[in-house]
């Protein structure tokens, strides 16, 4: 049966590696040369080639181990995507209050962890399912709280519960700052590596693809 392995891929490979978002859009062109395009998915789903970062035979070996251990495409796990790993800008250490993930209301005690890209025409609101366990900062109405005093993080789904006495009333924002990885699993049943092409500088393709969990 197919899991999730919260465990987190190769780092150093995966800090070399390539990949970026993918959108699907489905565009019709009229007679008169207008188009109308539609956006087929909600969200942007991210692939990745692994084979970029490796660049030694004992990184080949790891990858080969990992690929097996995770049955190939079977079962997913933790991806550190090198641009987008962080709810601040890059260079830009985690504040607690990078990203507004609601508002209170008095009542709710859950909140969701997600980044927004943009703002002024179409901002983007992007789930994160996969906080780095210790780096999730919280504040409410600029306050910053504490993990296990006022709140506790679910890192394998990505929300925020709020302890009694400490939810959120009516009109206070609640933000938070985080890490992040990005579920994935492998995009082959067959990892093809020659040995010569490689030693020659050839580079495998180890390709990945963000999974919903």
């Amino acid at each position: 049966m197919a899991a999730f392995h919260d465990i987190l891929f190769p780092l150093d490979i995966a800090l070399k590696s390539a990949g970026g978002p993918e959108r699907r859009t489905e565009i019709v062109v009229l007679a008169s040369g207008r188009e109308e395009r539609n956006a087929r998915w909600a969200h942007s789903r991210r692939r990745y080639d692994a084979g970029y970062g490796v660049k030694t035979f004992a990184d080949l070996s790891e990858v080969v181990a990992f690929f097996e251990e995770r049955r190939g495409r079977l079962h997913g796990f933790r991806w550190r995507d090198r641009l987008d790993h962080s709810s601040a800008a890059p260079g830009v250490a985690v504040s607690a209050l990078d990203q507004v993930i609601g508002t209170g209301d008095g009542a709710a005690t859950q909140f969701a962890l997600a980044k927004t890209y943009g703002g002024l025409h179409a901002p983007y609101r992007r789930p994160v399912t996969r906080p780095v366990p210790g780096s999730v900062r919280v504040a409410v109405n600029g306050d910053e709280v504490e993990e296990g005093e006022a709140f506790t993080l679910d890192v394998a789904g990505g929300g925020v519960t709020f302890l009694p006495g400490h939810v959120p009333e009516v009109g206070e924002a609640v933000t938070a700052g985080f890490l992040f990885d990005v579920p994935v699993r492998f995009d082959t049943d067959y990892l093809e590596v020659d040995l010569s092409a490689f030693a020659a500088g050839a580079i495998p393709k180890i390709p990945l693809i963000e999974i919903r969990v």
